[in-house]
């Protein structure tokens, strides 16, 4: 099979690229670059005034499966995925059962394989249950697949075990990725701690429920140089913290959630609890440090923790609603909007945060549209204009602080191994 892609900006930072030329597409692997590309193919995609980019990977998502596929399963998340222009998802443990055993791993494995659109890959549990108490056997999820660990919704709380985690990972080159909020703060509030809390009258989750638990998780990186990434940075303070292990040389790698990017608590005095995220949405000036953290490159990647929930579990008080929403099929709309079009992060910065380093990161194929890499490419349109509407998601969680939000710019096309997933906003069924 042959795909040639035609006249499209190829923005690939993975090889200092950034031109109008022809992508050819053969067998499931990219094949040639060039000015012009004269050979016959199956089919011909004019992509003349889109950028034509390495597929887009998230390496933060909860596709609920197995056992909580009333939220979502890896149908549905992928096809969202699909959707919203995404090549590669990563699926964090927090199901039911947990993935804490090899025969979880290989069993989302071969359910990807069997009804995903997109590709997927298996974040295993660091604790048995995600309880903290016990190290679960993540040598055995290593050799299964899984490309890292985390018990992510929960910190583990105890240094101790973190820390015989992070010895034990030295032996199979896999990084860990920490929740790093401490829970006895962050269990004990519903939003950040600050003035809009106060006239809410809502008790807040403090900034320094981060900060001790990332300067903790820093210092064991750099204490038994594992890898330890970190989740959905939002507080000013953690992005310090990180900045300053990483002039240490200490192996500590972060990301930042396409929310707490471009959302302050200001969004939650509706008390629409498709707001009420781990951690909570913060103040400006958390927003603003966050933001500087991923254009300095102290904050890596851009993820979505892409968290859907059935719509009755969030049509409830705020206090009593789960955290997380769905991200799947509104980042790059969003990302492009608040970040692209108002000057702040060029495409080359996007494509790179959202396809060259997390893939870079993580040791995954893809990132990248050298010759002989998987045929996985992202398509966009930065100028297309259109409202987000829940009712049109793929994904079967509908809560989203983004409703109705005017967005410019949007993944018009997303091909996996050389085949369209999506197209012009439809997904192309299997």
């Amino acid at each position: 099979m042959k795909l040639l892609i035609k006249k499209g900006r190829i923005i690939d930072p993975s090889q200092n690229l950034n031109e109008v030329a022809d992508l050819l597409l053969e067998d499931g692997k990219v094949a040639k670059i060039a000015k012009t590309i004269p050979d016959k193919a199956d089919r011909v995609y004019d992509a003349t005034g889109k950028v034509v980019a390495p597929g887009f990977i998230d390496l933060h998502v909860h596709l609920r499966e197995p056992g909580v596929e009333a939220k979502e399963s890896i149908e549905t998340g992928t096809m969202a995925a699909a959707a919203g222009g995404i090549t590669t998802v990563a699926c964090m443990p927090n199901t039911d059962p947990a993935i804490d055993r090899s025969i979880v791993v290989s069993g989302i494995r071969e359910r990807a394989r069997e009804n995903g659109y997109v590709n997927v890959a298996v974040i295993g549990a660091i604790t048995v249950g995600e309880e903290g108490k016990q190290l679960a056997e993540m040598g055995d999820m290593a050799k299964a697949g899984a490309i890292a660990f985390s018990d992510d919704g929960r910190c583990v709380q105890s240094s101790r075990l973190l820390l015989h985690a992070a010895e034990y990972l030295q032996s199979f080159d896999r990084p860990l990725i920490s929740h790093s909020i401490d829970q006895e703060f962050n269990n004990d509030g519903y939003m950040h701690e600050g003035a809009v809390s106060a006239q809410l009258g809502v008790k807040g989750i403090p900034s320094i429920a981060e900060d001790i638990s990332v300067s903790r998780d820093c210092i064991v990186a750099g204490y038994t140089g594992t890898h330890i990434h970190i989740a959905h940075v939002a507080s000013a303070g953690a992005v310090d913290i990180i900045r300053q292990a990483k002039a240490k040389g200490w192996p500590v790698t972060a990301e930042a959630t396409v929310h707490h990017l471009t959302l302050t608590d200001e969004a939650c005095r509706g008390f629409d609890t498709a707001t009420r995220v781990s951690p909570p949405l913060r103040s400006q000036e958390h927003v603003d440090a966050v933001r500087q953290g991923l254009k300095d490159g102290t904050l890596d990647i851009i993820v979505t923790d892409h968290a859907p929930h059935a719509p009755h579990h969030k049509d409830v008080e705020f206090t009593k609603a789960p955290n997380g929403f769905c991200g799947l099929e509104t980042s790059v709309g969003v990302v492009l909007t608040d970040l692209y079009h108002t000057g702040f992060l060029s495409l080359d910065e996007i494509v790179d945060k959202m396809s060259c380093r997390p893939a870079a990161l993580f040791h995954l194929p893809g990132g990248t549209l050298n010759p002989g890499a998987p045929a996985d490419v992202t398509i966009l349109d930065p100028e297309q204009e259109w409202t987000v509407d829940p009712d049109k998601f793929y994904t079967k969680g509908k809560a989203t602080p983004y409703k109705g939000k005017h967005c410019k710019g949007k993944a018009v096309a997303t091909i996996v191994a050389g085949q369209f997933v999506m197209e012009d906003g439809v997904v192309c069924k299997k």
